[in-house]
């Protein structure tokens, strides 16, 4: 999985590429906690090159979101594909977890 980290003024887009499996979520988790740790608590997770979705990766997003709503912060999450879109949809994340269409959706939610 590659990730790439972004400013877009009092947001950090985390864009992420590839697989979240088993063997990828602790590079996620760690590049989470490092915005975390820099005081960034408004987190964007673009999924739009994010092609699969293990239940591991899902367990890195709800301990992401526990970690951003402990620090007062907002989270969201954009561009899913449809087999992403569709973990999403059968664990129940897209009620629990504020997922958006595009970019400029997420971003409206977390500055709104």
């Amino acid at each position: 999985m590659e990730i790439t980290a972004t400013q877009d003024n009092e947001c950090t887009i985390l864009t992420l590429s590839g697989r979240m499996d088993a063997t990828t979520t602790v590079e996620f988790d760690n590049a989470a906690q490092a915005v975390l740790k820099e005081g960034h608590t408004h987190i964007l997770v673009d999924m739009k090159d994010l092609v699969y979705m293990s239940s591991a990766g899902l367990r890195s997003l709800l301990s992401l979101a526990k970690l951003t709503k402990a620090g007062q912060g907002r989270l969201c999450f954009c561009c899913l594909q449809p087999m992403v879109a569709e973990v999403f949809r059968i664990s129940g994340f897209d009620r629990m977890l504020s997922v958006h269409g595009d970019r400029e959706a997420g971003l409206a939610a977390l500055r709104a």
